[in-house]
C-alpha cells in the first residue's frame, strides 16, 4: 500500500483512491465480515477502531455515487461511511497507547474487496433494521 509516516507522530496514512473503505460500527462490520466470510471473500483488511467501536474495511474504489436518498438516509442512520478521498489512517507497529487503531484482520496481500460489494453487504444486514 502506498503510505506515509508522519515523523513527529509516527501515524501511517495512506492516500484514498485506487483504495478506499468503508467504515461502520462494529456490530453491524462483525455480521458484514462473517457474511462475507461465508461468500469466500477473502482476505478482509479491516482495521479496528476499538475507542470509536468501527471498523474500517480496505476496499477497491468501485462505489458508484448513491442517487437514492432512501439508501443515503439509510447508510447515514446506520454510521456507514463511504471513503472516496483523504487520507485513511492505518495501524501503527509502534505500541499505541490509546489503542486508537489496531488490524482486525491484517492486509496480507494487495486484494480488496469489492467496496461495492462490502457496501451492498451492509446494506443487506441492515434490512428491516428501520422503517422507511
Amino acid at each position: 500500500m502506498p503510505t506515509v509516516v508522519e515523523p513527529d507522530t509516527g501515524r501511517i496514512t495512506m492516500k484514498a483512491g485506487f483504495v478506499g473503505a468503508v467504515m461502520m460500527p462494529t456490530e453491524l462490520a462483525r455480521r458484514v465480515k462473517t457474511t462475507l466470510d461465508m461468500r469466500g471473500v477473502a482476505p478482509l483488511p479491516i482495521i479496528g477502531h476499538p475507542r470509536a467501536g468501527v471498523w474500517t474495511f480496505l476496499v477497491r474504489s468501485d462505489i458508484r455515487p448513491i442517487g437514492d436518498p432512501a439508501v443515503v438516509s439509510q447508510l447515514w442512520r446506520a454510521r456507514v461511511v463511504v471513503i472516496r478521498e483523504g487520507d485513511i489512517a492505518l495501524p501503527s507497529p509502534v505500541l499505541d497507547a490509546l489503542m486508537a487503531r489496531t488490524w482486525v484482520s491484517p492486509a496480507v496481500s494487495k486484494f480488496r474487496p469489492s467496496g461495492a460489494v462490502v457496501l451492498e453487504c451492509a446494506r443487506a444486514c441492515l434490512r428491516g433494521q428501520w422503517t422507511e
